[in-house]
């Protein structure tokens, strides 16, 4: 232990004393510390300084913290890497063998990356690794941290013969990249770099993607799904899209939101914000605040069904139901009406069926009953409008009307499965036929009604 003292005017021979002349009072004070030198004093067991002298005061001593007690035999360190469990193949090997097995990369990576965790538990350091192994210590890290994540792969259930993709040379880069995601996100994002063929660059931007994808609500937040890995990397390409400085790096980033964004909805988001880029391109002006609200506001009517509601109707629909992956061949051959008793409320129909929907009789689904159908949709954010929320909804269409116009909306079938696009963006792509006119949209009843007034509110 070091303490700053004063040298004992005795300790200086007196051949090196020399006049020195007076000086007034106030510089003779400030001359005093001039002359402080550092000496050392030793502290024993008890914290009381060792031998005598004018420095040797308790007062004059710096604080002093002992540093940590290793167990007898043993090594400090300040750091301990939690215990992995060796294979049975290296669990017998004595440490000569264990580095052999390291220097020689004797087996698949994540069998010999334990043996690097068990040398540091045993005293050995990175560089003493690296000395005798030829592992740098950038590469120790890696291994070990990806065998982890390997291990968590495991334990979600990962197909196991997926989890051999990571097995080859690259496999701890790209493994070392899902270390900030949770076991479930690793799991989605590993099988999303295997379909993708990602390289430990693209993987890294995944896990990013999906990892600031929570804290970045911004504007279009609500479009994207946050359990779709392709979801995420298209968000995070659409934020970059509008810091974009130049035009063409915004419809640059856009094009790459698109070859990766997976839900309806999402989708539906970026082609939006690829228009306005591309009117801007063109020297168009776009009022982002009307397109907003034009993508925000659906053009057919969105009813929400109130509990009750069809048992107080006077007039109410019996409709047959598709759901959304049978097709628009299961949605043509749903059965028409062909007559109906209005005395007694029976309906007939030219086949049999086995899912209704009975709804109350609105104005626009009662003039077309006869070629009415339901179509049942598990998700609402597919519809194309930002208003849409996560709930199940019911499109209700009109068969009888299938040619395309801009101002309309529609079903159409798009990879085996019924979705609802407007008629300005089908006519973009050159479809002229759908498969029906969509002419409302119902939602479910809510278990909690705002608008209504509770009994204590009527007294």
């Amino acid at each position: 232990m070091l303490a700053l003292s004063h040298p004992h005017p005795a300790s200086t021979p007196a051949r090196h004393r020399r006049a020195v002349p007076l000086a007034p009072q106030h510089h003779r004070r400030r001359r005093r510390f001039a002359y402080v030198t550092p000496s050392a004093i030793l502290l024993g067991p008890d914290g009381r300084p060792i031998g005598s002298g004018l420095g040797s005061g308790p007062r004059n001593k710096l604080p002093f913290t002992p540093p940590p007690m290793a167990p007898p035999g043993q090594l400090y360190q300040p750091f301990h890497p939690p215990p992995a469990p060796l294979p049975d193949s290296y669990s017998t090997l004595d440490l000569s063998q264990r580095l052999e097995v390291l220097r020689d990369r004797l087996g698949q990576w994540y069998e010999y990356a334990p043996l690097i965790a068990a040398l540091s538990r045993e005293g050995f350091t990175p560089s003493s690794i690296e000395e005798a192994t030829g592992i740098s210590g950038v590469e120790q890290n890696r291994l070990v941290v990806a065998s982890q994540v390997r291990d968590s792969l495991v334990s979600e259930g990962f197909p196991a013969d997926l989890l051999s993709y990571f097995d080859s040379y690259s496999g701890p880069e790209l493994l070392y990249e899902l270390r900030f995601l949770n076991a479930r996100q690793r799991a989605d994002s590993a099988m999303y770099s295997i379909d993708n063929r990602l390289e430990p660059k693209g993987v890294r931007e995944l896990a990013r993607s999906m990892k600031d994808f929570p804290r970045r609500r911004d504007d279009g937040w609500d479009a994207f799904t946050r359990a779709s890995p392709g979801d995420c990397l298209a968000f995070a390409r659409f934020r970059q899209s509008r810091e974009a400085i130049a035009i063409e790096d915004c419809i640059s980033e856009l094009e790459l939101a698109l070859q990766v964004v997976e839900t309806e909805a999402a989708k539906a988001r970026v082609e939006l914000e690829m228009e306005k880029a591309k009117k801007k391109a063109a020297g168009e002006e776009v009022d982002d605040d009307e397109a907003d609200t034009a993508a925000s506001r659906p053009d057919v009517p969105v009813v929400r069904l109130m509990y009750g509601e069809v048992a107080e109707a006077t007039t109410v629909l019996l409709l047959p139901v598709v759901r959304e992956t049978d097709g628009a061949e299961a949605l043509a051959l749903a059965p028409r009406r062909i007559k109906k008793d209005v005395d007694l409320g029976l309906v007939e129909v030219d086949k049999g069926w086995t899912r209704w929907a009975v709804v109350p009789g609105w104005g626009p689904v009662s003039a077309v009953a006869d070629e009415a159908v339901v179509v049942e949709m598990a998700d609402g954010r597919t519809l194309p409008w930002r208003s849409a929320v996560e709930e199940r909804v019911l499109v209700v269409a009109n068969r009888g009307r299938r040619d395309v116009v801009e101002s309309g909306i529609y079903v159409v079938e798009k990879d085996g499965r019924l979705v609802v696009e407007r008629g300005r963006k089908l006519v973009e792509l050159g479809v002229g036929e759908a498969a029906a006119e969509v002419l409302l949209v119902a939602r479910p009843p809510k278990d909690v009604d705002d608008d209504m007034l509770g009994d204590e509110e009527w007294d």
